[in-house]
């Protein structure tokens, strides 16, 4: 397994990129088709299939990080946001942990992911 980071510049709040990342309503206009929550069980549906992860930890404003639970290996990913110091540009960084083979396949998926969550925040 393979812990990659990838960073994105994000035109936006802090506040409203947080929404997209941590609330089941918002990751459902970008990362998935629908997020059903129960407690801290968040269950990503794509069409006919799901996943289903644990929110591991929530900082407001800040990261959000989840576990896959239904996988037999403990899939990780996290999201962050950092500001800029110098020019106070907002950043999404996302942390995921794959298979080696597959991180060509990871990292086109998550600029589409990405280019999705610009068009729903308007960035």
């Amino acid at each position: 397994m393979k812990r990659i980071e990838l960073e994105y510049q994000i035109r936006s709040s802090s506040s409203v990129l947080f929404s997209r990342l941590s609330t089941a309503s918002g990751l459902a206009e970008w990362f998935s088709d629908n997020v059903l929550v129960d407690g801290s069980r968040y269950t990503f549906i794509w069409g006919k299939t799901s996943q289903t992860a644990e929110l591991l930890s929530i900082r407001p404003l800040e990261s959000v990080k989840f576990k896959w639970i239904d996988s037999d290996e403990p899939y990780e990913f996290e999201f962050y946001i950092v500001l800029g110091e110098i020019i106070e540009a907002l950043s999404l960084m996302v942390v995921d942990h794959i298979d080696e083979a597959e991180e060509s396949d990871v990292i086109k998926m998550w600029d589409a992911s990405i280019n999705r969550l610009r068009k729903a925040i308007g960035s």
